[in-house]
């Protein structure tokens, strides 16, 4: 062992930089901090760029004793290494009162102006969920954590390429003046991928908000942009359409039923918007809007869909039926859907056979993704028309709600169907089926 000790020293000493940087890249902040002490090139090491470019940082929402230590960590690290950063995440979890969330804001304006004042290579800001109209956000707390976002986009708006501001929850008129900080001195912004889903509060109709389609105006180069249907208008797609027609490629837009979706849109300004962009890919994720007459004033045809998807939360209506959709509605984007994903309470009707039917009908669809009350041998037909190439899924995910406690009779059919088609799923499905008791 003695001579062992000199040669095992001597291989770690001469260890290349790039195989030293990658194992402190899978360290922890302790672990670096305590391997830095080591000798002068592994302290080096530390300080590469390589290593801090990427950072999660996380506040636990609960008021437990290593919280402090939370805020403490939290900018200990920006002061030491926030100028390398270039993609930061910022997570507070379910805030218990207005001890944390001042503590939190506390906290953050003075991350961002440490951040503010050292780093100029920030690529994307995520700060996701924080539901700032909820009753733990004081308005003092509130409004000074909007002030020092604000101010710190209008220092990084000039190269922040990605902004994640999802489930914010904020007024129309707070909302915008975060928006505009990114023009800041500019009348125009360079951020290209912009996710503001959620980011206002329920209930408001955005759409009719002259100064939301300002802000909105001032985007130049936007390739992905996230969104609530209820800030969806003839005049923020003209603008999309006018401003962003060389870049842009993906939208997707969540309509939720508490937010105000009955706002006449124009088929005519989707035709125009598809017809100036590339390849334009549009989104829907519609939460408990399912009726007929709701999703038809919606998707338009002349909107270029991928993906659509249609999730009830279990409610039942019975007043409520999903065949028109299956039937009527979804088949007019037969020729661009690539994705359907479905979660709903269908124990009034059954519809299994409009379900296969729309399946073969859209010959580009490759993600279908189900939860509902469903014969198990539909998953067999599916499979059936996939190996007669009828259709050509990649990812196949069902679940079957029942209405009993024992799903044996279930399970075992789907046993034989897996047995029967196994060749074909472990060469082409990314395959999960399972029955569920619902009572």
């Amino acid at each position: 062992m003695d001579e062992e000790g000199p040669q095992d020293q001597s291989c770690w000493a001469t260890l290349p930089d790039v195989c030293l940087r990658r194992i402190f890249w899978w360290l922890g902040d302790r672990d670096r901090s305590r391997a830095a002490l080591v000798c002068r090139k592994w302290n080096q090491a530390m300080y590469s760029a390589d290593l801090w470019r990427y950072r999660t940082i996380t506040f636990s929402g609960r008021p437990f004793r290593v919280q402090a230590s939370e805020f403490e960590s939290a900018l200990w690290y920006i002061k030491k290494f926030g100028h390398y950063l270039e993609h930061l995440e910022i997570k507070f979890l379910n805030p218990y009162n207005t001890v944390l969330t001042k503590k939190f804001q506390v906290t953050m304006r003075g991350l961002l102006s440490c951040l503010g004042k050292s780093n100029n290579r920030l690529k994307s800001l995520s700060i996701q969920h924080l539901e700032l109209d909820r009753l733990v956000w004081r308005n003092s707390i509130r409004n000074s954590f909007i002030k020092s976002l604000s101010f710190f986009l209008k220092k990084m708006g000039k190269h922040l390429k990605y902004l994640n501001l999802k489930g914010a929850r904020l007024t129309v008129e707070q909302g915008c003046n975060v928006l505009n900080s990114l023009s800041y001195k500019m009348n125009e912004n360079v951020t290209s991928e912009l996710n503001i889903e959620d980011f206002f509060s329920h209930h408001l109709a955005v759409y009719s908000s002259p100064k939301f389609n300002k802000t909105m105006a001032t985007f130049c180069s936007l390739v992905s942009l996230t969104i609530n249907y209820n800030c969806i208008s003839d005049e923020l797609l003209e603008n999309l359409c006018e401003n962003n027609a060389q870049t842009l490629r993906t939208i997707n837009i969540k309509c939720h039923i508490h937010d105000p979706h009955g706002q006449v849109i124009w088929g005519m300004s989707w035709a125009n918007l598809a017809r100036h962009t590339t390849n334009l890919r549009v989104s829907f994720f519609f939460e408990r809007v399912m009726k007929y007459e709701r999703l038809n004033r919606i998707l338009l045809q002349e909107i270029p869909i991928r993906s659509i998807s249609l999730r009830s939360c279990y409610f039942s209506d019975p007043d409520w039926s999903m065949r028109p959709t299956l039937i009527d509605l979804l088949p007019t984007f037969r020729h661009t859907l690539q994705k359907l994903t479905f979660e709903f309470n269908n124990k009034h009707e059954s519809l299994d056979e409009e379900l296969h039917l729309l399946i073969l009908s859209c010959r580009k669809l490759f993600y279908f993704k189900i939860w509902a009350f469903l014969d198990v041998r539909l998953v067999e037909r599916i499979l059936k028309s996939q190996e007669e190439r009828q259709c050509a899924l990649r990812t196949l995910k069902v679940r079957i709600y029942t209405n009993r406690y024992e799903t044996n009779e279930e399970d075992r059919t789907l046993r034989e169907i897996y047995r029967k088609y196994r060749k074909l799923i472990d060469a082409e499905l990314n395959y999960f089926v399972i029955t569920y008791p619902m009572m």
